[in-house]
């Protein structure tokens, strides 16, 4: 058996407007939608009872912005802005490294000649 299709409330909204205007009758919306009727009646009926408090005194109330929140997210936002131009110099400098031919310091006991042995990097690239 499949779940439920949960609607979001903006589409239940238009649905519901659609309906309220009444250019199209309701199985043209519900085929339209691909919504069942009785869903449509229900969300014009929801929309109909609490369109009266949307003009009450005081029920536009602009969102509260938390300031603390606000200045951690900047702080986030720099540190990542640190990070990804270090991760990006090294890349660069990692980039020159391997045009130039010379390879990494992974082993430290082989010399950078042995190293290019193990890559198969010619030697006379570097002198």
């Amino acid at each position: 058996m499949s779940k439920r299709k949960q609607r979001a409330r903006e589409f239940k909204a238009k649905v519901a407007l659609e309906s309220l205007k009444g250019v199209e009758i309701g199985s043209e919306l519900a085929s339209r939608f691909s919504v069942h009727g009785a869903m449509i009646n229900q969300w014009k009926r929801v929309l109909l009872d609490g369109a009266s408090g949307l003009f009450e005194r005081g029920s536009c109330k602009v969102p509260v912005i938390d300031e603390d929140q606000v200045r951690d997210l900047h702080t986030k936002i720099g540190e990542v802005a640190v990070a990804n131009s270090f991760f990006e110099k090294k890349a660069q400098t990692l980039g020159r490294e391997v045009r130039r031919g010379m390879t990494l310091r992974d082993h430290p006991d082989l010399s950078v000649g042995e190293q290019c042995a193990l890559l198969s990097i010619p030697q006379s690239s570097f002198y």
